[in-house]
C-alpha cells in the first residue's frame, strides 16, 4: 500500500490544478500569519479562542488546523501525502499542542527549526553511509549522475542546516512580529532563490531521458 509519494512526482490531479496545490502549501503559513496579524481582532469577535492564549497562540491553533485540512484536501484530491509537508505537519501538530498546552510560544517558534535540522541531518548523514537520499525524492522529476545527487544532496544538507540557523537566530533576537514575517515571507523567498541556483548543477549531471522502450 502506498502513503506517501515523492513531493515532486506530479500525479494527474495535480497537473489539472496546480492552483490548488500551491494554495495547499502555502495556506497554512499565510493563515498563521494573518491570524497572528489580527489576533486581538479575532479573540474580540470569537471569545473562545481566548482559552488558546494570546495572539501568536490563537495564531498557533489555527495553522495547526490549516495544516491538518491541507494535508486532508491533499490526500482526497492528489491521490498522496507529500513526505516533506507530512513530515512537518506531524511536528506543527507536536510543537503547536505543546505550545499551547504549555502556553509557552517557544515550542511553535522551535518548529521551522526541527524540521530544517532534521531533513540537514538526514541528507548529510545519507551521504556518511554514500547513500544520496534525495535521489529517492526526486528521481522521478529528472535523473541526474550519482556525482549529481551527491553534489545536490550535499547542497539541500547544507542549506536546511542554515535555514534552522536562522530560524534560530531570528525568533531568540527579535519580536514576535518579525519573526512571524520572517518564517512566512523570508524563508519561502531565500528557498526559491536557493533551488533556482540549483539549475545550473541540474543541467550539468542530468542523463538522458529514457524512451517508452527503456533506451
Amino acid at each position: 500500500m502506498q502513503s506517501f509519494d515523492s513531493d515532486t512526482t506530479p500525479t494527474r490531479q495535480e497537473k489539472e490544478h496546480p492552483t490548488l496545490k500551491l494554495v495547499l502549501e502555502i495556506g497554512p503559513l499565510l493563515v498563521f500569519f494573518f491570524a497572528n496579524l489580527r489576533g486581538e481582532w479575532l479573540i474580540e469577535k470569537f471569545p473562545a479562542l481566548s482559552a488558546l492564549g494570546g495572539p501568536l497562540l490563537v495564531a498557533t491553533g489555527l495553522f495547526m488546523a490549516a495544516t491538518v485540512l491541507s494535508l486532508i484536501v491533499s490526500k482526497i484530491v492528489f491521490k498522496h501525502l507529500p513526505i516533506m509537508p507530512f513530515v512537518s505537519g506531524i511536528v506543527v501538530m507536536v510543537f503547536g499542542g505543546l505550545s499551547i498546552w504549555l502556553q509557552d510560544e517557544t515550542f511553535i517558534k522551535m518548529k521551522p527549526t526541527i524540521v530544517n535540522t532534521l531533513f540537514g541531518v538526514v541528507l548529510l548523514g545519507g551521504l556518511l553511509f554514500g547513500k544520496s537520499l534525495l535521489g529517492y525524492v526526486f528521481n522521478a522529476a529528472f535523473q541526474l549522475t550519482d556525482e549529481g545527487w551527491r553534489k545536490l544532496s550535499l547542497r539541500w544538507g547544507i542549506f536546511f542546516l542554515v535555514l534552522a540557523l536562522l530560524n534560530e537566530v531570528v525568533w531568540r533576537n527579535f519580536s514576535d512580529a518579525v519573526w512571524v514575517n520572517f518564517k512566512v515571507w523570508g524563508t519561502m523567498p531565500i528557498t526559491i532563490i536557493f533551488t533556482l541556483a540549483q539549475m545550473p548543477l541540474i543541467m550539468k549531471h542530468s542523463l538522458p531521458a529514457k524512451t517508452e522502450d527503456g533506451t
